[in-house]
């Protein structure tokens, strides 16, 4: 895991986490929420509707520029790739979830699985778990063959200018929080 700083980390207030689908973000992102008392943003809830519909672009794109204009948050997911990249630069701190492939796969079989019983975290109330789980296979391979060397490349080159996590191994999730957890106790 890529860490700056301990005084940059203790200045965390606009934070982006973003990675591949079925990475743990939601998970991680509410639990960051709850360590740092940041107010959460799941892109997902903001982007579909109760049931699965999608909100209408326009909408979804004016209540993401409200979110960045305010000065502290923590936005998960990924959105559109127009507000993903005004986001990471809005940004002070980066947590870039970035797993071995079979490992998001893994996760999002998971939640396919666990999801027919209870709704997945992050999840808008009422989605539609398979249909969901169908397109987070298609964006897995979207992700990892279009995005996922320009995310190592973008924060390569953002820890001059902002705090930089990169989230390697499941391992590193729980490390970071920990740190996150132990900043605050200090």
């Amino acid at each position: 895991m890529t860490n700056n700083s301990i005084t940059k980390r203790v200045t965390m207030k606009k934070v982006a986490v973003f990675g591949n689908a079925g990475g743990g973000k939601s998970t991680l992102s509410k639990r960051l929420s709850e360590i740092t008392g940041l107010p959460l943003y799941i892109l997902d809830k903001i982007q579909y509707q109760s049931g699965g519909a999608e909100v209408p672009y326009e909408e979804y794109k004016h209540t993401h520029e409200k979110i960045l204009a305010t000065d502290r948050w923590i936005i998960d997911g990924f959105g559109c790739r127009e507000t993903l990249w005004l986001r990471l630069n809005e940004a002070d701190s980066l947590v870039f979830v970035d797993l071995p492939l079979y490992v998001h796969f893994w996760w999002v079989t998971k939640r396919l699985i666990s999801g027919s019983f209870i709704p997945p975290e992050g999840w808008p109330e009422n989605s539609p778990i398979l249909k969901s789980s169908i397109n987070s296979y298609r964006a897995l391979w979207l992700c990892h063959k279009y995005l996922t060397s320009r995310y190592r490349e973008y924060v390569d080159r953002a820890q001059n200018t902002k705090s930089v996590y990169h989230i390697r191994s499941t391992e590193e999730i729980a490390q970071f929080l920990e740190s996150v957890l132990q900043m605050t106790d200090d």
